[in-house]
C-alpha cells in the first residue's frame, strides 16, 4: 500500500473516531446540535424517497410541527423530571382529564382564560400529590405515576360518561388550536415558546442547575444546601401542569374534549426526551434535543403515515427508537463503540 493511501485510510478512520465522539456527545446530552443535524438529514432523505407525496410541501411541514406541539409540552416538562431521577408515568393520562374540564366550563360560558387556568391547576394538583407522595413517604415515583396513570385514566372517562363534549369559543380555538399567524399555525408558536423557556431555565438558572445536581447526586446536592425534595415535588408539579396544557391544546385542535385524547403520548414524550440525551438515572439532559427529538419522532409517524403504516407500526418504531436510545446512552453501549472506533483506528480487529 503506498504511502498516500496509508494517511488516506488513518485520516478516515480518525473522522470516523471524531464522529462517534459528536455522537457519544449527542447521546449524553452534550450537543443537540448533532441531533439537529441528523434530523435535517433524516428530513433529507425522507424527501427523496417521498419525492412523489406530499411530504415536502409547506402544509405537511406545517402540520408536523402543529400535531407534535403536545407531545413537545409534555416533552420539556419530561426533560426536567428525568433530569431530577424521577419518572412520570401519568402526564399523559392527565390530558384528557384537564382537556374535559377545560370543555366542561367552556360550554358553561366561563371565561376561556379562566377555564384554561383550571384546567392547568389540577393537572398542577395531581403533580403536587404525585410529588409529596414519592418525596414524603418514600415511593418510587414509577409506583406512584402508575397508579395515578389508572385514576386518570378512569377519572377521564367518569366525568362525562364517555361522551365527547364540543367546544365553540372562538377566542379560545384561535388562541389554543386552530388559530395562526399569516401560514404559521399558532401551535407552533406554543411549542417556540416552551422551547425557550425550558432551555434558558435549564441551562442558565440556578433553578436548573439545583435540578441536575439532584438527579446526578442528590446526596452531595443536599450537603452543597440544595433542597433536593423541593426540586423533587417542584418537577412533578410542572409535569402536571405541562400534562394539563397539552390536554387544553387538544381542545384547541380538535374543539371538543374527549376522554381518548393523549391515550397514545406517553411512549413518543419518554422516547423524546432519552432520544434528546436525557439520562434515565437522572443528572443529564437537554431541551433542545429531546425538542428536536419530539420533532423527529412526529416526522417518523407522518412518513410512515404517508407510506401506508398504521398506529401499530407507529408505535412499534417509537419502541425500537427507546430501546436503541437506551442501549446508546448507557455505559455499556458507549463503551463498546468506543471500543469499536479505537480498534478501527489502530488497524485491527475490534474483539
Amino acid at each position: 500500500m503506498s504511502q498516500p493511501d496509508t494517511r488516506e485510510k488513518k485520516l478516515l478512520l480518525r473522522a470516523g473516531r471524531r464522529l462517534g465522539w459528536a455522537l457519544w456527545s449527542a447521546s449524553r446530552g452534550q450537543s443537540p446540535a448533532i441531533l439537529v443535524g441528523a434530523t435535517l438529514v433524516v428530513l433529507a432523505i425522507f424527501s427523496v424517497i417521498l419525492r412523489d407525496t406530499a411530504f415536502l410541501t409547506m402544509a405537511n411541514l406545517l402540520a408536523i410541527v402543529r400535531i407534535s406541539t403536545t407531545t413537545t409540552v409534555m416533552t420539556v416538562a419530561t426533560v426536567y423530571v428525568l433530569c431530577a431521577a424521577e419518572i412520570d408515568l401519568s402526564i399523559a393520562s392527565i390530558v384528557p382529564v384537564s382537556a374535559l374540564i377545560a370543555a366542561v366550563l367552556l360550554s358553561l360560558h366561563v371565561h376561556f382564560l379562566l377555564a384554561v387556568a383550571v384546567a392547568i391547576s389540577f393537572g398542577a394538583l395531581v403533580g403536587l400529590v404525585n410529588g409529596l407522595a414519592t418525596v414524603f413517604f418514600g415511593i418510587p415515583s414509577f409506583v406512584v405515576t402508575l397508579g395515578s396513570m389508572g385514576v386518570m385514566q378512569g377519572l377521564a372517562q367518569i366525568v362525562t360518561h364517555t361522551n365527547t363534549i364540543s367546544i365553540s369559543d372562538d377566542r379560545f380555538l384561535f388562541w389554543f388550536g386552530s388559530g395562526s399567524v399569516g401560514s404559521v399555525p399558532i401551535l407552533a408558536f406554543w411549542s417556540f415558546g416552551v422551547l425557550v423557556v425550558g432551555s434558558v431555565i435549564l441551562s442558565y438558572t440556578g433553578l436548573g442547575r439545583r435540578v441536575l445536581a439532584t438527579g446526578a447526586n442528590a446526596g452531595a446536592a443536599r450537603y452543597s444546601g440544595i433542597r433536593t425534595e423541593r426540586i423533587k415535588v417542584g418537577v412533578m408539579v410542572a409535569s402536571g401542569a405541562a400534562g394539563a396544557l397539552a390536554g387544553v391544546l387538544y381542545d384547541g385542535q380538535y374543539a371538543a374534549g374527549d376522554f381518548t385524547l393523549g391515550s397514545a403520548d406517553l411512549l413518543p414524550v419518554i422516547a423524546a426526551a432519552v432520544i434528546g440525551g436525557c439520562s434515565l438515572s437522572g443528572g443529564r439532559g437537554s431541551v433542545v434535543g429531546a425538542v428536536t427529538a419530539s420533532l423527529l419522532i412526529g416526522m417518523l409517524s407522518n412518513v410512515l403515515l404517508l407510506a401506508g403504516f398504521g398506529a401499530p407500526e407507529q408505535l412499534m418504531v417509537q419502541g425500537i427508537i427507546i430501546v436503541a436510545a437506551v442501549i446508546a446512552g448507557s455505559r455499556r453501549g458507549r463503551g463498546t463503540l468506543w471500543r469499536w472506533l479505537a480498534a478501527l483506528e489502530n488497524n485491527r480487529d475490534p474483539d
